[in-house]
């Protein structure tokens, strides 16, 4: 019966159009108040949402956000574009290489793909459309590479797995993340690089050796935030949490000293964002760990496990299966309150079937970027439409190939664990 009220309630509300955030909240109050008196279910899900929050990981979470909001006003991005360009803007399908190369590493730097949807497509749309793509590949384009910053570190999403998988390493999660995201970069770059090759778009001259130099020389500042940051982590300098505030203090004085794109008077609607931003992604967090403990009393995770492993004790057969269901799963929810909903339930059965949680949890990272791209909810999806100023149903049919290649390399990944556990490995996590 709990069972029931949980799921069905979860989907009505969804389904009316209530805020994801408060239909978790209100589906896991309903499930308690089945089981337990009414003021205990309103007692027991604040607590739980408490508790949730009271991690000193968590603390990480709002300082990247913050310093990707300084990131994406303080002009990073176009220096990133100009060495993107500088390298593989002479190509085939050059101007889709450095949209992609410049979501990747902008994406990495800020830890958002909204962000990087919204601050390469800004500038990159415009020049792709200018030089003949189309706009609905160029959209295409952007909506997908801006993904692969979520799996390449620092990420937030894997700070929130770590939470959710009960103290999976953050460090051994970034390193994990560095081979598979470059996959899904290169993957990209060669469908984009067919299509342009079939439609014959225009190729840049070869550029200078000095203008080359001269724009690796403009983003190294840029680029040396990943090596502050990561290199701090591997090298056990500080935690990813401490990591989180040096980032926010490198980028304050890139983007206001170092650059000076961002003025003081700007700061305060530069904090406000970030604080809208990370209250909703704590409030999703709170939230879905109320529903998590909900499943936990009901023995949900247990009983799905004993289910998974009745239909097949084969580790490929469940392995598929898991990744179906998440990939139908990020169609209908988002990013964040899908890992700590779903990690609870399929984390032990993939670990009694001896995949390393790290392993697994760049998977379900991976399954879940699919989604932000695909409607009803896909958020990037929505971002790079608006910037792109096209229809949803336009930018559909580009999608479905770079769709196909990312789900290629999940495979790959899936089934092939050392590409995310090799450099972990190697650094002792």
């Amino acid at each position: 019966m709990e069972v029931l009220v949980l799921i069905v309630s979860f989907i009505f509300l969804l389904s009316i159009g209530v805020p994801i955030a408060y239909s978790i909240g209100l589906s896991a109050m309903l499930t308690l108040m089945v089981s337990i008196t009414q003021v205990a279910s309103f007692t027991t899900v604040a607590q739980r949402m408490a508790t949730g929050l009271d991690s000193f990981s968590l603390l990480a979470i709002p300082f990247f956000i913050l310093a990707g909001e300084l990131m994406n006003r303080g002009g990073i991005a176009r220096r990133l574009i100009d060495f993107a360009k500088a390298l593989v803007g002479m190509l085939p399908g050059g101007l889709a290489y450095v949209n992609i190369i410049a979501c990747m590493l902008f994406g990495a730097i800020s830890g958002s793909a909204i962000a990087a949807t919204s601050a390469i497509g800004g500038i990159m749309h415009k020049r792709m459309v200018k030089e003949g793509y189309d706009k609905s590949f160029s959209a295409a384009v952007n909506i997908t590479s801006s993904t692969t910053g979520l799996v390449i570190p620092p990420s937030n999403i894997l700070i929130v797995f770590s939470l959710a998988s009960g103290g999976a390493s953050i460090a051994a999660l970034f390193l994990a993340g560095y081979l598979p995201g470059i996959l899904v970069g290169f993957s990209l770059m060669a469908v984009a690089g067919f299509y342009a090759y079939r439609k014959n778009y225009p190729v840049a001259g070869r550029m200078k050796i000095s203008a080359t130099f001269r724009y690796f020389v403009y983003a190294i500042p840029s680029l040396f935030l990943l090596i502050v940051v990561i290199g701090g982590i591997i090298a056990g300098i500080f935690t990813a949490t401490e990591a989180s505030a040096i980032a926010v203090l490198y980028a304050f004085i890139l983007s206001v000293v170092g650059y000076r794109e961002i003025k003081l008077k700007e700061l305060p609607e530069i904090l406000l964002n970030a604080a809208k931003t990370t209250s909703i992604v704590l409030l999703l967090i709170g939230t879905s760990m109320a529903m998590s403990w909900a499943m936990s009393i009901e023995n949900i995770p247990r009983d799905v496990s004993t289910l998974m492993l009745s239909v097949s004790d084969n580790k490929i057969i469940i392995l598929l299966i898991i990744n179906f269901i998440l990939l139908v799963v990020g169609i209908f929810m988002d990013i964040t309150p899908a890992v700590l909903i779903f990690t609870p339930i399929f984390l032990p059965v993939v670990t009694r079937l001896g995949v390393d949680p790290v392993h697994f949890g760049i998977i379900i990272v991976l399954n879940l970027c699919i989604g932000l791209c695909t409607p009803p909810v896909g958020s990037v999806l929505f971002v790079g439409c608006s910037v792109a100023k096209i229809r949803i149903s336009e930018v559909i049919r580009p999608l479905l190939p770079l769709f196909a290649v990312m789900i290629l390399s999940l495979l790959l990944v899936t089934f092939i664990p050392p590409i995310t556990l090799w450099l972990p490995e190697i650094f002792g996590f």
